[in-house]
């Protein structure tokens, strides 16, 4: 990790084409612009890791899918068994 010191109003270059440039620093914070390219994704931190988590919670675990699939075939074949012996 680089740990830069910057004042307001000073750059720093990321490659050719990122610039990340100090605005603002306040006690509760610093407000920051960056000019970069627009297919370069920027996500503050935590949105990042919401989104993450959003879609680990939209995979399915394969563990329950197998013992959703278990149970099915299950029922299927108690249905196919009721159905001969009528």
């Amino acid at each position: 990790m680089l740990v830069l010191r910057r004042k307001k109003n000073e750059s720093l270059l990321i490659g050719d084409n990122i610039r990340i440039t100090i605005i603002e620093c306040a006690a509760d914070g610093v407000r920051v612009a960056i000019d970069a390219p627009k297919q370069v994704s920027i996500l503050r931190e935590e949105l990042s890791e919401a989104e993450q988590t959003n879609k680990s919670a939209l995979a399915p675990n394969v563990n329950s899918v197998m013992l959703l699939q278990s149970i099915l075939k299950q029922r299927t074949d108690n249905e196919q068994k009721d159905s001969q012996t009528s």
